[in-house]
């Protein structure tokens, strides 16, 4: 979760008012704050475009008209916040993101206008190879400079250990951001970037041994509206097969099986769940050490999404998918649930839906 304050949380639950704001960073240099009337931030750790926005304003006078208005636009970007407004001068506000602003239309003459925008994962995956392109060394460096190609200004913070990896070449037209996820994935990591536009490489926490960092509960003065769950064994496995062969650095084929060997696990390979095997393979995996490093990080995902929930609650702007939340049902079930995506409103009366990847009971 975005580090907010003690206060913070507290106040979502209580009434109070919601700040937010939106700016336009235009090409040129100048930064626009945008008066708003609504929108909302979609978060979903399932897209390859993590994060996706709407805005919408009652000015006309945005929609670009002349050749120089239309290249302020294009290549602007949107910066969004919502928070709290304490009600004695103060705020608290949480980014939602930098978005790369994709398309503006309304009427002309009356509005309102629409603002619509993606995550900065959309530069990298819109800018193709036009070339053969080949990736070395390791996950971290790997990864970075397939970002850095696309926005030599971008941060990347790496949350992995060092990871070194084959050689990877890629096509004229390949997707550089499918490759960037593929390397990542050679360490059990996945990219994206958070609410500041920074990228990220890390981990997707445990569900199992992660902290709850809100709760949602169904008491009075909590923050829960309503809540289901389901559980399907589509998606689950027991095991992860992991492969590599790299003819350019002229490394023999490599594998490495790893498997739920828990007897007191739902998944047990041996039990009476069966033998559910999941296979990836890259060039990138060049020794059996790093395919059980993968294997094993990947199995620790394929098991999860044994359940899912889709809860309602009260706002909160400063989630990040992969938070783990305690929540509590009305009729007192209390539940750990691992956040998959959620939408964040930008104005005072919109609902905030949350659907979860897994739970598991919570003593």
């Amino acid at each position: 979760m975005y580090p907010v304050s003690d206060r913070f949380l507290r106040r979502l639950a209580e009434s109070h008012t919601v700040a937010t704001r939106v700016q336009l960073l235009l090409t040129d240099g100048r930064v626009v704050d945008i008066d708003h009337t609504g929108g909302s931030v979609t978060v979903d750790r399932a897209q390859a475009i993590r994060r996706t926005c709407t805005v919408t304003c009652a000015d006309p006078a945005l929609i670009p008209r002349t050749p120089k208005d239309q290249l302020a636009t294009y290549g602007a970007r949107l910066r969004i916040s919502r928070g709290v407004d304490y009600g004695d001068g103060t705020s608290e506000l949480v980014p939602l993101g930098v978005f790369r602003l994709d398309s503006v239309d309304g009427d002309v003459s009356d509005g309102p206008v629409n603002l619509q925008g993606k995550s900065l994962e959309a530069c990298v995956v819109d800018d193709k190879f036009v070339e053969p392109y080949t990736a070395t060394g390791t996950v971290a460096g790997a990864v970075t400079a397939l970002i850095q190609r696309s926005l030599p200004d971008a941060d990347v913070i790496s949350m992995i250990d060092v990871t070194p990896i084959g050689s990877r070449a890629f096509d004229v037209e390949a997707d550089p951001w499918a490759g960037a996820q593929e390397i990542a994935a050679a360490a059990g990591a996945e990219v994206y970037t958070n609410a500041d536009g920074v990228f990220i490489i890390a981990v997707l926490p445990d569900l199992l041994t992660a902290e709850p960092v809100w709760a949602v509960e169904a008491t009075e003065g909590g923050v829960y509206i309503s809540g289901s769950r389901a559980m399907s064994s589509d998606g689950v496995f027991n095991g992860v097969l992991a492969r590599g062969e790299n003819a350019t650095d002229e490394a023999p084929p490599v594998s490495a099986l790893v498997v739920d060997v828990d007897p007191g696990s739902p998944t047990y390979w041996h039990g009476p769940f069966g033998h559910r095997p999941k296979f990836i393979s890259s060039s990138t995996l060049i020794t059996v050490n790093a395919c059980t490093q993968a294997a094993g990080l990947e199995l620790v995902k394929a098991q999860a999404p044994n359940a899912s929930g889709d809860i309602s609650s009260l706002p909160n702007p400063a989630l990040e998918p992969g938070d783990v939340i305690r929540v509590m049902h009305e009729d007192g079930t209390r539940e750990l649930h691992q956040v998959a995506s959620f939408s964040v409103p930008l104005d005072e009366g919109g609902t905030f839906p949350i659907a979860t990847i897994s739970a598991k009971e919570d003593s």
